[in-house]
């Protein structure tokens, strides 16, 4: 399948299937029938051509394949007279029956699969399913689960949402903005996994962080005067336009400061700054803001030198203060190193010894090694070398190893000289 049909069926499929769920109500089904007229159209269309009216040759073949089913189920058989009934004639035939309004669709989709009742795994493998337009074995292989967990997983999470009897309506005004803020989340989950994939033999995962963007960019569409969607994209766009200088030709993973700048992709930079400063003076700053402007100021810098810690330092604190947790501390702990020295950095990390959810996470234990290192202190390479073990990817392993190697041999040349 080329790649226009797959770019075209995935902008495609949020729609066909927020129309079927609107006249049905019955997201499982919907979802089900979505899914197989995909699957037609890209066996059917790349020896046969685009049809006339796509969006319209999907929502016949889906419609169809959803009365199919409704039919093979005797006891649905008074509630398919009803949704025949229900069905105008025009929906069988090779035209589009719905009116286009794919935005409120894809927008009222988001919400429903980021439904309160779900865990966070099951909206990420929904989200990607039912609004990504992605196949299970493609989000099985992003994830590098097996086919059938991924597709028990949906499976879950469609039940779920009919258990629960979760509507495809848009949620009522006081819940919009909580469950915007879910959505947001598990976008933002969802390009974090493909920018340092948690586990595996290789540092990022592109297809996550690249449908990450496209289903933001999507949603800035939607919602154009939303702060929080608009600073979510600038931070997607300017983190990833480090990624082609983030790894080695072997795959190693380069750290920021050895990057090779002249790689950074400055047409996503220029985009992300240009979001930051339009949506910056607007009104409330919200976390995602916040870590876009911080982003943005490590992407203007030249070189690692001419990087306003400074000003990183005074961001990273009104964010802490606005969403506090332990990873921004970790963060702030460098910024606090690189403004104050490293002993005020490495005070503030020693706050985070007994969180949980840090106490032997391995970014702890890199952050405290290259805090270490700042000082001149030894016990940077075997701290180092603890990291190692506990990091869950390959490139992470391979690269702290490195760095502990590296340092034991120079602090063994320099006891050799001292001696």
């Amino acid at each position: 399948m080329s790649d226009g049909v797959e770019d075209l069926l995935r902008e495609l499929a949020p729609q066909v299937l927020g129309a079927l769920a609107r006249r049905y109500d019955q997201f499982d089904a919907c979802e089900d029938a979505t899914q197989e007229a995909l699957l037609a159209a890209a066996t059917r269309w790349p020896a046969t051509g685009l049809p006339e009216n796509p969006r319209g040759w999907l929502l016949t073949v889906a419609t169809r394949r959803l009365l199919d089913e409704f039919r093979s189920d005797s006891a649905r058989r008074r509630r398919e007279t009803a949704l025949l009934a229900a069905t105008p004639q025009s929906a069988l035939l090779e035209t589009p029956a719905e009116p286009d309004v794919g935005g409120d669709e894809t927008l009222t989709l988001l919400f429903l699969c980021c439904h309160p009742s779900l865990s966070s795994p099951s909206r990420i493998a929904l989200t990607l399913r039912a609004v990504g337009g992605l196949t299970t074995a493609q989000i099985a292989a992003a994830f590098m689960v097996p086919e059938a967990t991924m597709a028990q997983r949906i499976s879950r999470a469609k039940q779920t949402i009919r258990a629960g009897g979760a509507a495809f309506t848009m949620p009522e005004a006081a819940e919009r903005g909580e469950r915007l803020l879910a959505v947001l989340h598990v976008l933002y989950l969802i390009f974090n996994e493909g920018y340092t994939a948690s586990t595996g033999t290789d540092l990022t995962a592109p297809r996550l962080s690249d449908e990450a963007i496209r289903l933001t960019r999507l949603l800035r569409r939607l919602l154009p005067g939303d702060g929080e969607v608009a600073g979510l994209l600038a931070l997607m766009l300017l983190t990833d336009a480090r990624r082609p200088a983030r790894t080695g030709r072997d795959g190693s993973l380069v750290p920021l400061e050895e990057q090779d700048r002249d790689r950074w992709d400055q047409a996503l930079i220029t985009e992300g700054v240009t979001l930051v400063t339009e949506t910056l003076p607007k009104g409330a700053v919200g976390p995602y803001q916040l870590q876009a402007a911080i982003a943005a100021v490590h992407d203007e810098a030249k070189d690692v030198d001419s990087t306003d810690w400074p000003q990183i330092l005074a961001l990273y604190e009104l964010l802490e203060h606005a969403a506090p947790g332990p990873m921004v501390t970790l963060n702030r702990a460098v910024a606090v190193a690189k403004v104050r020295g490293p002993a005020e950095g490495l005070a503030l990390l020693a706050t985070l010894e007994s969180d949980p959810r840090m106490a032997r996470h391995h970014r702890l234990l890199a952050t405290r090694a290259f805090l270490l290192e700042l000082s001149g202190d030894p016990a940077a390479a075997p701290t180092y070398r603890e990291a190692a073990r506990r990091a869950t990817t390959v490139p992470e392993q391979r690269h702290l190893t490195l760095r502990a190697t590296r340092l034991a041999a120079a602090d063994d040349k320099a006891s050799e000289r001292a001696g």
